[in-house]
């Protein structure tokens, strides 16, 4: 399928909203879930100050994934298997979105698909941190900050896929919209040797880390636009 396919396949769909929370920040945690009377319990928040915190939500998780990453290559990663996972081409569970990767063709697309494109990275990757998650449970030698880094990133990435659904909500006034996480993106393949194991897990950190830079990249100009419309690099 090609990239005009695969993003008609895109625009076709809807997204339906299934869940109504804003935003949760580290400091001031926002449940705009609605109660059984249907009142919706979020407090009045503007769409500018919305998009400053998932901008903050998503400048915090790839600082962090960067860290975790780090701290993963300097306890298990000596430098030969960095060079065997550029050589062996291990691919990232992404590569097949229909995700803008050039300037041109970032700059092209409209709002509306660089909020979904955030979306769709960020759906993409929530059971797949939960697995990486289980797996890195299972080293002996795994220190409590990595394991609390990566369980951090996991719970904030849902908070940043309610933020960003509201976002959309509130930018394009499109109704009901629908989550679709592309679980098919990822399969929990068969036990693997050890080593394979660490070399996917070393994977699924680096690619995490170059797609969460990814979201915050896209919110950024998408910040821009609001702002600047036409000095935006």
């Amino acid at each position: 399928m090609n990239r005009m396919n695969k993003m008609t396949v895109m625009q076709s769909i809807v997204w339906p909203l299934l869940l109504w929370p804003c935003l949760q920040t580290v400091s001031i945690p926002l449940d705009c879930r609605e109660d059984q009377g249907g009142v919706n319990r979020c407090p009045s928040i503007s769409q500018e100050k919305l998009l400053d915190r998932v901008i903050q939500h998503a400048e915090l998780i790839y600082r962090v994934s960067e860290e975790s990453c780090s701290l993963f290559e300097e306890m298990f990663i000596p430098f030969e298997l960095q060079l065997q996972r550029n050589q062996a081409g291990y691919a990232c569970i992404t590569k097949a979105l229909p995700i803008p990767s050039s300037r041109s063709e970032i700059q092209q697309i409209s709002d509306k698909w660089l909020l979904h494109s955030v979306l769709m990275l960020v759906q993409s990757w929530i059971e797949p941190l939960v697995y990486l998650q289980t797996s890195l449970n299972l080293y002996d030698a795994a220190p409590d900050t990595l394991l609390n880094k990566t369980k951090w990133v996991s719970e904030k990435l849902i908070s940043l896929e309610q933020g960003v659904v509201v976002l959309i909500k509130k930018m394009l006034d499109e109704g009901l919209l629908t989550t679709n996480s592309e679980q098919g993106l990822f399969h929990n393949n068969a036990q693997p040797e050890m080593l394979e194991s660490v070399m996917r897990d070393y994977t699924s950190l680096s690619c995490f880390k170059k797609d969460a830079h990814k979201m915050e990249t896209f919110l950024k100009l998408l910040k821009c636009r609001q702002t600047d419309k036409y000095n935006c690099a």
